[in-house]
């Protein structure tokens, strides 16, 4: 297993290895403009949560953390499940979800992905099996749940579960690792390392800085990589996701990353001096999509007129996502039960029927299970 750690990323420096292999012309192309797209979604997301306060939630930027959901967006089908952490707006576009939904959403309106409810931290879009949850850890353990569905039914679906290392400070992961190594589960496991849990660093909260050494002890397949060279992700992926199809089982992915953005946004927490501004700008000069930049002019797959159009349309995108967002009403006040309370389940009645009582013996002998 490759050695690779926070640290051993900042004494590296510049980042040299990226690398567009032959073949991978269109992929570097999809996957640089949904970074930019991502990018770009987030810094006017941030722009205009201050000082207009009409957004409804608090939101997690993703900013700097663009590769992993990049190289998901290319490589999921509709059918595949996605269920990540409260960082969530990245896993959400990756998953082919609209932007205008998304947010309408953060503005608490009634067109929003889950009818202004939800907000970012929860926000799913469940038409495309896309789900995302504010509690730690939760979306590997439902995850699970999802993919042994598909392997009881036989399906060619794949479960990915996308958290931060912090998850793996909770039980239920090691859990659910545990459990899908067992069952040989066509699910991938995604760990955006980027070292803080708010503001703990990780270092500070587990002894060693080894998480894929740990997963691969429960016999599952663990990478571990810097996460911002998203050509690497993507192949890394691919080849987990595919695996996973097949029935090979589930994989462990730990890609180190870095968010830019304060733990939660827009405004910067830095001024709390959990981390230096020596390491900000060692990983912003290591930017995923700086890098993918820099290779795609090297090969003539970018250019300025290129770039310049690239930029319009997402600019326009988005311009009409905040019209959208802005111009839609507020849902209605509902009845609180109703919208957390299924009215049927159908299911669970047919389980929970009433036994009729003249049936039951309260003389039958008792059968006692062997082992107990």
């Amino acid at each position: 297993m490759r050695t690779i750690s926070h640290e051993s990323i900042l004494a590296g420096g510049r980042y040299r290895e990226l690398a567009i292999e032959d073949g991978e012309a269109q992929i570097a192309k999809s996957l640089y403009r949904f970074m930019v797209r991502l990018r770009r979604c987030e810094d006017a997301l941030a722009r205009e949560y201050h000082p207009a306060d009409e957004m409804r939630c608090p939101v997690h930027f993703c900013i700097g953390q663009e590769a992993v959901p990049a190289a998901l967006s290319v490589l999921l089908t509709r059918d595949d499940y996605l269920f990540s952490h409260h960082r969530s707006h990245g896993y959400y576009l990756a998953k082919g979800a609209p932007m205008p939904a998304l947010f309408a959403e953060l503005y608490g309106k009634e067109t929003g992905a889950n009818g202004g409810r939800a907000g970012s931290q929860d926000i799913s879009y469940p038409s495309i099996n896309f789900h995302s949850g504010a509690i730690l850890a939760g979306a590997t353990a439902i995850a699970v749940g999802a993919a042994m569905s598909a392997q009881l039914k036989g399906e060619s679906r794949v479960a990915v579960a996308g958290f931060g290392e912090s998850a793996t400070d909770e039980g239920v992961f090691w859990e659910a690792v545990s459990y899908a190594a067992l069952r040989k589960l066509p699910l991938v496991f995604v760990c955006e390392n980027n070292n803080y849990s708010v503001f703990s660093p990780q270092l500070k909260r587990q002894p060693q800085d080894n998480i894929s050494e740990r997963v691969a002890t429960f016999g599952l397949k663990s990478i571990p990589l810097f996460g911002n060279d998203v050509p690497l992700v993507y192949r890394t992926l691919k080849s987990a996701i595919a695996d996973a199809r097949a029935g090979g089982g589930p994989s462990f992915v730990e890609a180190y990353t870095y968010r830019w953005s304060g733990h939660y946004g827009p405004a910067s927490d830095d001024l709390v001096g959990y981390r230096s501004e020596e390491e900000l700008k060692a990983w912003k000069d290591n930017c995923p999509i700086a890098l993918l930049e820099e290779a795609m002019i090297a090969k003539s797959l970018l250019s300025e007129a290129h770039k310049a159009v690239l930029l319009n349309e997402i600019d326009a995108e988005i311009a009409e996502s905040f019209r959208f967002a802005k111009s839609s009403p507020f849902p209605k006040a509902g009845e609180w039960a109703a919208m957390n309370y299924a009215g049927s389940s159908p299911v669970a009645d047919a389980l929970l029927a009433d036994v009729d009582v003249e049936s039951f013996d309260a003389d039958q002998a008792m059968v006692q299970a062997k082992g107990y």
